[in-house]
């Protein structure tokens, strides 16, 4: 009797808390969907700019709906006289994989040291790089802007894209570390006891098993140096080796006026980034949450 009652009264809690449940899930989908709207909004005000006419800009109050969709501002912007968008999208293009590659390649390497590789200091290494992550860009410019000098590397993409491969960014080697302490040990055991070595074991067991974490570098990596301003701007002088982002700087301080073709411009530079998040998401949030549950 006993057992039955409390069985009763168990189930009546769980209808009693049923609402509160429900009310509860209702304030947070609708918080979570107010917060999206806000942060949609930029994108969206981008999006239809792009497709109006230059004297629609200017209406006020302003219109969030173009009356007349102008799709020729797209191919009027990117064939813009002076500028040169192809080329500066091969720049970025050829920049952005570049670096994703290198910081993939030597930030996994760090990584895998710091994880399974046994050597005098490693905590004490290990912090320090992670100390590195609060040093501001700022304080090392002005040392990096007179090495680069010195070896003569200003104008081309050495500055932008060499250091990719030589740590690949402390905040990388972090996640990486973490993903590869809860890889099991066995399976490195037992592939020392059939012959492999350690760059073998990286590439053949632990890379494969890190893919979340490596989508996760990846997208964070494409769309930091997609979107990089500060670098180009600083390292590269001839406007032949401009990237988009320093580009379409460019084309809006000689044609300020023309917002709907600039608008256009930047929409087509967010473009790839959204596909990138879009489809690697899951992977990203998979990556960062698994990264997490070992220290």
């Amino acid at each position: 009797m006993l057992e039955g009652r409390e069985i009763h009264l168990g189930l009546g809690d769980i209808r009693f808390n049923k609402p509160k449940q429900s009310l509860f899930i209702l304030i947070v989908y609708l918080v979570l969907l107010v917060g999206a709207l806000v942060f949609l909004l930029p994108l969206f005000w981008l999006i239809t700019t792009s497709l109006k006419t230059n004297a629609e800009v200017y209406v006020f109050p302003p219109t969030f709906i173009p009356t007349t969709f102008r799709w020729q501002n797209f191919p009027d912007g990117w064939f813009y006289q002076g500028m040169n968008f192809s080329r500066w999208l091969w720049n970025t293009v050829f920049i952005t994989a570049t670096v994703t590659v290198g910081a993939i390649i030597s930030s996994s390497l760090c990584a895998y040291g710091f994880a399974r590789i046994k050597f005098p200091g490693r905590d004490f290494w290990f912090l320090l790089v992670l100390a590195s992550i609060m040093l501001p860009g700022a304080v090392t410019l002005i040392p990096l802007y007179i090495m680069y000098s010195r070896i003569g590397w200003l104008g081309t993409f050495f500055p932008l894209t060499v250091p990719a491969f030589f740590g690949g960014g402390a905040f990388n080697i972090f996640l990486l570390r973490q993903f590869f302490t809860t890889i099991p040990i066995e399976l490195e055991e037992a592939a020392i006891l059939d012959g492999a070595g350690r760059f073998r074991i990286w590439w053949q067991i632990i890379l494969p098993l890190t893919k979340p974490a490596l989508a996760t570098i990846a997208v964070f990596t494409f769309q930091g140096v997609w979107n990089d301003f500060y670098g180009p701007l600083i390292f590269l002088t001839n406007p032949d080796t401009y990237t988009l982002a320093l580009g379409i700087s460019f084309f809006r301080g000689l044609y300020n006026t023309e917002i709907p073709l600039m608008m256009a411009m930047s929409f087509l530079m967010v473009v790839p980034t959204l596909i990138a998040f879009f489809f690697a998401q899951r992977l990203m949030i998979r990556g960062v949450v698994l990264s997490g549950l070992k220290a």
